[in-house]
């Protein structure tokens, strides 16, 4: 696991403009995530009431103005920061990845310390953070706002989505649970407040807006992660596992990695991802009740047509997935899916023609991998998926069986 180093003085600054006249605790030194998706692992990829501005006019160059429905910085610290809380995560191993390298090799580190945040999701103790904070720890405590530590029980994980619960046994009253809002209606421009606990500064508060929406980003099992939301908000190692909160002080995603734009930065560059809310709830829920969350799989690989396909080829569509490989065993596979045999290079893409061309999937339209991703996505494993498909220029009705989609590191 990989030992932080950062400018202390610089990130209370940034704190200070973001927060006001909270007090900032230095909560450990060692500082270190583990897992193949921790905070930064980009890299190179690019894959809720009034708000009164702060003195000076808003946080850094944010101006959260003063619109009706919407709540300062201030207070949205007031409300949600007793319901954030820090995680140590402790493994008998003395290695740890760097999170910022794309091909990571181990270093020796104080044995076991990784930190995280998290927050309350319920009156009942459960706690929301990124599966990659707890990835194999052998044992998981958790900070109050009260400076209370509690052991942590690891009710379940789920690699595919980077996100785990865990549960704390504390009296109802004792804990604040963070009210979870609707990722779907997230726009660029929207304020967001990050708190989190950076370096091991607890209960850090940052501010920024949402830049951009619809991101993928890729899981530790290397699985992608759709509709993640981008931002400005200061996110560092630390952040990891905390919340995303809009202007109504609801929960609209779970900060998990940052993008440092292959300038071999180790800290914030302005470019974070945040997974969203509405995938949290599902998967949350599935692993409350089962202990695990499932994920229906199809079994295919495939690339979206493009204009520059059908100028040069003369395909029965001007939409849809052609199929590039049907993987033994699958769904796709029992269904008698076929991948295409005959390989072209356009503007540098590869591309697999001759085989089934996917145009519909449960009666909607299929025009890009991210679509039909996102109608499987609320199947479960077992569950038809009807697929309309072009054959040999012929259209067809395909009724696929999903199976369980495998998760490797997981």
């Amino acid at each position: 696991m990989a030992r932080d180093g950062y400018n202390v003085a610089v990130l209370a600054h940034r704190i200070l403009l973001a927060v006001g006249l909270v007090a900032v605790a230095v909560a450990g030194a060692a500082v270190a995530l583990g897992g193949a998706a921790a905070l930064g692992v980009l890299g190179e990829q690019t894959t809720i009431q009034q708000v009164a501005p702060l003195p000076g006019g808003g946080v850094g160059s944010v101006s959260l103005g003063n619109q009706a429905g919407r709540l300062s910085v201030e207070e949205i610290y007031r409300r949600s920061a007793p319901g954030v809380v820090q995680i140590t995560a402790t493994s008998g191993s003395n290695e740890q990845v760097d999170p910022f390298d794309i091909f990571p090799t181990p270093t020796q580190v104080e044995p076991g310390q990784a930190l995280g945040s998290g927050f309350v999701i319920d009156k009942e103790g459960h706690v929301i953070t990124n599966y990659h904070v707890v990835q194999g720890a052998d044992r998981v405590q958790v900070s109050f706002s009260d400076n209370d530590e509690l052991d942590a029980t690891l009710i379940g994980k789920d690699p595919s989505t980077d996100i785990a619960v865990l549960k704390v046994d504390a009296h109802s009253r004792s804990l604040t649970a963070l009210p979870l809002g609707d990722s779907d209606r997230v726009t660029v421009g929207d304020p967001v407040v990050a708190i989190g606990n950076p370096f091991g500064l607890a209960r850090t508060a940052t501010a920024g807006i949402v830049s951009a929406v619809q991101r993928t980003i890729e899981a530790p099992n290397t699985v992608a992660i759709q509709h993640a939301i981008q931002t400005d908000a200061a996110i560092n190692h630390g952040n990891s596992g905390g919340p995303l909160i809009d202007a109504r002080a609801q929960v609209i995603g779970v900060n998990a990695q940052i993008s440092t734009g292959g300038t071999g930065e180790q800290g914030n560059v302005g470019i974070g991802f945040a997974i969203p809310v509405n995938t949290v709830k599902a998967v949350a829920a599935q692993i409350i009740r089962n202990g695990k969350a499932e994920h229906a799989e199809l079994g295919i690989d495939a690339k979206a047509i493009t204009p520059e396909l059908l100028k040069l080829f003369n395909l029965p569509v001007d939409h849809g997935l052609l199929v590039h490989d049907v993987r033994t065993g699958t769904g796709a596979a029992k269904a008698g899916l076929q991948a295409g045999t005959s390989a072209v290079i356009v503007e540098g893409e590869s591309y697999q023609l001759g085989g089934d061309i996917i145009v519909s999937a449960d009666g909607q339209r299929i025009a890009s991998l991210e679509k039909l991703r996102d109608v499987i996505a609320r199947k479960k494993p077992g569950d038809k998926l009807s697929l309309q498909i072009y054959r040999d220029g012929k259209k067809k009705a395909v009724a696929v069986t999903l199976g369980r989609q495998s998760s490797p590191g997981g």
